[in-house]
């Protein structure tokens, strides 16, 4: 029990101050518990059947920095990404109380949180108190920077003629940032590369500080 309070305590944090930065006109808490499960079990599903798919038709060479690139980007980051957008997109962004840009932000990360939870539970329940802590600076802010991203535009997207474009932005930008992230850390046969997971997302933390200050500044509530 106390493993799994440690997993989910680093998600906890993260929900709690998402939340709190939606100054203006909080979403409905049930909302938000539906995204966080919806996260937590429909995306992981998916996300573990397209794995199941991947694997079973491309084996990649662990060794290889160009086929590690593409599972990097083209299959863990384009996988797990795309399984919370299609939540977000379908679910959350359907809602008449998604009515403001920074709602993007708040329903993307409840759904990457709950994937993160998920994910989380497995790997510290399985690893120790040195895996959780690890995570808590790792994994998952990391999986949080992804959902700002993309909620960002998912945002924007509700309220923009270029609707379709610009929920494609958001995807592309959060499988970006994913890939980078993960791509470093799987090529850990080369010396010290793994710093680049680090320094993608230190620039991934600075950009979802300025994506939710542009949101709370645009805000429809904003007095």
């Amino acid at each position: 029990m106390n493993l799994f309070l440690v997993a989910i305590a680093p998600v906890c944090i993260i929900i709690f101050y998402i939340y709190f930065k939606d100054k203006y006109e909080k979403e409905p808490i049930l909302l938000l518990i539906y995204s966080f499960l919806f996260g937590a079990f429909a995306s992981v599903l998916l996300t573990t059947i397209l794995y199941f798919l991947f694997d079973y038709y491309f084996l990649l060479e662990k060794a290889s920095v160009f086929q590690q690139f593409i599972r990097a980007f083209f299959i863990v980051g384009f996988i797990e990404e795309f399984s919370k957008y299609i939540i977000v997109r379908y679910y959350a962004q359907t809602k008449e109380e998604f009515n403001e840009p920074f709602d993007g932000i708040v329903y993307a990360v409840m759904v990457s949180m709950g994937f993160a939870a998920t994910e989380n539970i497995i790997y510290v329940l399985e690893g120790g108190y040195e895996v959780a802590v690890l995570r808590a600076f790792t994994a998952v802010p990391a999986h949080a920077t992804f959902g700002i991203l993309m909620g960002y535009y998912m945002g924007k997207a509700k309220f923009s003629k270029n609707k379709r474009l610009l929920n494609l932005v958001g995807l592309l930008l959060a499988i970006l940032f994913h890939g980078a992230y993960d791509f470093f850390l799987f090529i850990d046969f080369i010396p010290g590369v793994w710093i680049g997971a680090f320094v993608s997302l230190f620039i991934g933390v600075v950009l979802s500080r300025n994506a939710i200050r542009r949101h709370q500044a645009n805000s429809h509530f904003k007095v």
